[in-house]
């Protein structure tokens, strides 16, 4: 049977979180640097109020371009390693849709801002550098809303800065896929040069599929699925077109170059129109703007404005908080989680582990359980070092603990205080724990005699009931040692 390798390579249509449009002064909607809830994004303001002559494609309306735009395309280029075009140029893309005010496009054809790139991920563990053909600025379009037999525009996105990020094709699969979107949209979140929302338009992924039996060079026959809007949807609508290509092969049959679409209800793709060639754009150089002159003077000084990226924040704190390459990979995934495991670590006298285990075990669960993310949480990296300080000194232990942050987590307050005002203050004294012993070895003869007769394991069991008995307060340890001391004296 042949089998057949997956060829993918993928188009990312990033939202730049500029104040303003790209070739206007408009409000942008993508201009929040921070996750917009949806009533205050811009479902907020009525449609097409955040418009002027020259997003909504007025005749005589002259663009003029938004320098903070180039800013953060020249970020994003660096941080992903590319090289920046000193003289690049603006190109007209034309096509005619009901959102696309002028019939055409203000994007970048043969002359990218950024080129020649690379990002490093991991699958199937172990790492695959991904190459970046280009990354080039242009505008978005509008958006339609279709109301039964009528469709209706919103011009608002219409304008907003995007950058188009173009890999290679040398993706191999959907996880792949995967994990370069992951690390991308991390990337671009350090930076702040967008929310990289998914779900919110903020990030869009156009994947190219087509398949080769294994050993070929020659590439198969492409389809491209469009706009995908979250994760998840572009690695199950990539597996999903990979068997479909598959399948259309292996019964004789011919893939067609076409665009397709992801039915999430049914989970398949399907065809929506025949797919555009370049010639079909009918590129000409934009004559309303001029070129456009990126001096090495300026990316180098933004090269020196880059924050540290996760890679590097990953090396380090394996290093300095000497934690292994999981631990600092799942910290380092979101830059507010790990500024706030930076600034606990600070806080606390003991291992660093021991806060890293708190923030991605229980902290994560309860954020998980919540859906809050990291900056909506109310305890403070100190409190939750001052937490984990109760459970070194013995004050409390890890099970009260984790119901103290709970508390913490839901109405606040620092760990000191919720402990005092609850009582809840480990019992470490051994003469206190004694009755409390007694009183289950008493309670318990058929354990007592299985320890006598040699299942020493059982006496995990006694520590559970004491443990009950004082109501999760009792120091482990020292019931161990109060029950081995009480068993020790029976004949």
């Amino acid at each position: 049977m042949t089998r057949y390798e997956a060829i993918i390579g993928l188009e990312v249509h990033v939202q730049l979180a500029t104040n303003s449009k790209m070739f206007c002064g408009c409000k942008s909607a993508a201009s929040s640097r921070t996750p917009v809830p949806e009533s205050s994004a811009i479902q907020d303001v009525g449609p097409n109020t955040r418009t002027c002559p020259v997003c909504s494609g007025m005749p005589g309306a002259l663009p003029v371009v938004n320098r903070k735009a180039v800013e953060y395309g020249v970020m994003a280029g660096l941080a992903l390693n590319c090289q920046i075009t000193r003289l690049t140029r603006w190109d007209r893309k034309n096509y005619h849709y009901p959102d696309l005010p002028k019939g055409y496009q203000i994007s970048q054809h043969d002359l990218p801002l950024c080129h020649h790139g690379w990002l490093t991920v991991e699958a199937d563990g172990r790492q695959k550098p991904i190459r970046i053909r280009r990354a080039h600025l242009e505008e978005d379009t509008g958006k339609s809303h279709h109301r039964g037999d009528h469709s209706l525009i919103d011009l608002n996105r219409s304008g907003v800065p995007l950058l188009e990020i173009v890999t290679e094709p040398d993706i191999r699969s959907a996880e792949e896929a995967y994990a370069y979107l992951t690390k991308l949209r991390t990337i671009l979140r350090y930076l702040g040069v967008s929310t990289a929302e998914m779900e919110k338009g903020a990030m869009r992924c156009e994947p190219n599929v087509s398949i080769r039996p294994d050993g070929a060079t020659e590439f198969g026959t492409r389809t491209e699925i469009k706009n995908l809007n979250s994760l998840r949807a572009v690695r199950a609508a990539i597996a999903y077109e990979v068997k479909r290509q598959t399948a259309v092969i292996e019964s004789g049959g011919q893939v067609q170059c076409v665009t397709m679409g992801w039915d999430e209800h049914r989970n398949a793709t399907a065809v929506q129109r025949t797919k555009e060639e370049v010639q079909d754009y009918r590129y000409f150089a934009e004559p309303d703007l001029p070129p456009l002159l990126v001096s090495r003077e300026w990316v180098e000084e933004m090269r020196g404005r880059l924050p540290e990226l996760p890679d590097a924040k990953r090396d380090r704190f394996i290093i300095q908080h000497q934690l292994s390459a999981y631990d600092a990979g799942v910290l380092v995934a979101d830059m507010t989680v790990a500024d706030f495991f930076e600034a606990a670590v600070c806080s606390y006298s003991g291992e660093s582990k021991t806060i890293s285990n708190w923030v991605s075990g229980e902290l994560f669960r309860l954020m998980k359980e919540s859906g809050l993310p990291m900056d909506a949480v109310q305890i403070s990296p100190t409190e939750l070092a001052e937490l984990a300080t109760l459970v070194d000194q013995g004050k409390i232990n890890y099970s009260t603990a984790k119901d103290v942050l709970v508390e913490m987590f839901s109405h606040g307050g620092s760990a000191t205080e919720i402990v005092r005002l609850g009582g809840l203050s480990q019992i470490s004294d051994q003469g206190a724990l004694q009755s409390a012993v007694t009183q289950v070895l008493a309670e318990n003869p058929e354990q007592v005699r299985q320890y006598m007769a040699g299942k020493e394991t059982i006496i995990q069991w006694l520590m559970g009931q004491v443990m009950h008995a004082t109501r999760g307060k009792a120091n482990p340890r020292v019931v161990i040692d109060v029950l081995r001391e009480q068993l020790g004296s029976i004949e």
